[in-house]
């Protein structure tokens, strides 16, 4: 009896995913393509709750900003090569970028960000504020 189940939102994995996730030889040298970070938002009575997974990101290469109504999270995971044979790549590297629209009810001076292992977690303070024009948000 097989415990692999057929999954029809998967069939076409290969089909369709980028070729830079199907580097299965030794003579591909370029590592970068762009990806998107999975991010879950959600809401309570006073804030708006976004996290995203940058697993490997380093603090440093990570900016947040906000510009004309958008919140921004761009940044970039680097390939670190090394001295070994290349059988399979699947996950994403090089720059990486996200934007939402901000809701009405948070203004720019309302946010706050903080990244630990891998998890960027950004609090969207409710309020009734107006946007202002653009901000950079300090990672904690």
């Amino acid at each position: 009896m097989s415990l692999v189940r057929w999954n029809p939102f998967r069939e076409f994995d290969n089909f369709f995913a980028p070729s830079s996730r199907l580097l299965n030889f030794p003579e591909t040298k370029n590592f970068d393509a762009e990806w998107r970070p999975l991010v879950d938002v959600t809401e309570d009575a006073n804030e708006y709750l976004i996290k995203a997974e940058l697993p490997e990101v380093k603090k440093e290469d990570i900016k947040v900003s906000t510009a004309n109504g958008f919140l921004t999270i761009s940044g970039e995971r680097k390939f670190e090569k090394e001295d070994q044979k290349l059988h399979t790549m699947e996950r994403f590297y090089g720059s990486f970028e996200r934007s939402f629209n901000l809701p009405k009810n948070v203004s720019e001076d309302n946010i706050n960000a903080e990244f630990k292992d891998g998890l960027l977690v950004l609090h969207l303070k409710k309020t009734d504020a107006p946007h202002s024009q653009q901000k950079h948000i300090e990672i904690d």
